[in-house]
């Protein structure tokens, strides 16, 4: 870890971040709510990263956490007038609570039947927002009624902000001993596991610390909203969108998810007025990356950068 203080990635990482923070002196409100969103979902891309990219472990359902933070937090303010402040954390917590349930038993299944036990809790947290309809506002949505900030400078710095923070948080502890278990653990678990490390307490923690970050960012994301929907935090084109990011970015780079859920959402977004080929254009990105560039956007940087 040391010596990532002293690389190229480390100091690229730091003036992009510096610039990023420039933005909103020149820059419009719709931009900066763009990247706003963009930061928030590359906390989300980050997060599954750490939990596929490093665990091995196939999440099809990052938005049961997401979406659990995100309502939670939601209803919270919305129903009881509880501070956003209070609500946020409680959301994050109530995500590392889900995902310890159901991480529990997921996490004793092999190969694809942990990617399918996660995405039916995805299904049925959404049955769930549909059938309580009173409580999750069901279809139409919840609308909550206060928000972090209404100014679009301050919204988009305290998103930077987290997303850096995060960044530096998950990176760290994807370099750390836990980190090297869990590569070791993804890779050959029986291997691992006849060195003496206990794959699954490893896994359960990194699971736990993907479920806090998605469920703080999906709590924070519905503040800055101001309404929570199964469209936005809990559909599984949003998670679609999530594992595509980290894809894009490069697996097993943590940092290079949130430049891969940068450059989904903002290519979307100005690729709208094509319509229906916008879709097509950046799906066919993301599948020419995937083919030919299977680390991802930085994953290729860094095999180029140790070649030369």
């Amino acid at each position: 870890m040391a010596g990532f203080f002293t690389s190229r990635l480390f100091f690229v990482s730091l003036v992009l971040v510096v610039i990023a923070a420039t933005l909103p002196l020149y820059v419009s409100g719709y931009v900066l709510g763009l990247l706003t969103v963009a930061f928030y979902f590359g906390v989300f891309a980050m997060a599954w990263d750490l939990l596929f990219g490093f665990a091995g472990e196939v999440n099809f359902g990052p938005t049961f956490l997401i979406g659990v933070g995100a309502y939670t937090a939601g209803i919270l303010n919305a129903q009881f007038g509880w501070s956003v402040y209070l609500c946020i954390v409680l959301g994050a917590l109530a995500s590392v609570v889900a995902g310890l349930v159901l991480a529990l038993p997921a996490l004793r299944v092999r190969g694809p039947y942990f990617g399918l036990t996660t995405l039916v809790a995805v299904l049925m947290l959404q049955n769930f927002v549909v059938v309580f309809a009173d409580l999750t506002g069901g279809e139409i949505g919840l609308t909550i009624p206060d928000v972090i900030t209404i100014n679009a400078g301050a919204n988009y710095w305290i998103a930077l902000g987290f997303m850096t923070i995060s960044a530096a948080i998950l990176y760290g502890l994807s370099q750390s001993p836990i980190g090297l278990v869990l590569q070791a653990s993804g890779q050959d678990p029986v291997q691992a596991g006849a060195l003496g490390f206990n794959i699954v307490k490893h896994k359960l923690a990194a699971f736990i610390v993907s479920a806090f970050f998605s469920g703080l960012s999906g709590a924070l994301l519905v503040f800055y909203f101001g309404t929570a929907s199964v469209g936005t935090v809990v559909d599984v084109a949003v998670g679609v969108n999530v594992i595509v990011s980290a894809v894009l970015g490069g697996r097993r780079t943590v940092l290079g998810a949130a430049l891969g859920a940068i450059f989904l959402i903002v290519a979307g977004e100005f690729l709208r007025p094509t319509g229906e080929l916008a879709t097509f254009i950046v799906s066919a990105v993301a599948l020419l990356v995937v083919l030919f560039f299977p680390g991802g956007f930085l994953g290729a940087a860094l095999s180029r950068e140790a070649r030369s």
